[in-house]
């Protein structure tokens, strides 16, 4: 770990009951690391409303497979931005239902734009886009 300093933080009784029920809540060893979650998730929003910041961008796809051409024109897209696709996972759901994660990482407008064209097409029943700042 970097080297750490102390600094002193005075909230109300009612913020710091609530706060330490989030704490117990997820599991937190202690407030100093819960602390340092918040401000990280602050820091990340922030950081991802740049449309030109670099992130990382989880692509959540269920889709009818039946649907003419729709896994090609899925894997069309993935290979046309090979450069931002990392990774991607199919799970069979069921005989019509599958469910794809695809991983991309590059500039937050791309990663949204390649998502939701994603989305757009015909038999995606449902999709999402979920993002998180880069590496630093």
């Amino acid at each position: 770990m970097d080297k750490v300093e102390r600094i002193g933080v005075s909230l109300e009784p009612d913020l710091l009951a609530a706060f330490d029920a989030m704490i117990e809540e997820k599991g937190y060893q202690n407030r100093s690391e819960a602390l340092r979650d918040l401000i990280r998730k602050d820091l990340s929003s922030n950081q991802l409303g740049d449309p030109d910041a670099e992130a990382v961008g989880v692509v959540l796809l269920v889709f009818d497979h039946h649907v003419a051409k729709l896994t090609e024109k899925l894997l069309h897209l993935q290979h046309s931005h090979l450069l931002h696709t990392i990774s991607s996972l199919h799970v069979h759901l069921d005989h019509h239902h599958c469910l794809e994660i695809i991983v991309l990482q590059g500039i937050v407008n791309e990663i949204k734009s390649v998502g939701e064209r994603m989305i757009s097409l015909k038999g995606v029943k449902q999709g999402r886009v979920n993002l998180v700042s880069g590496l630093d």
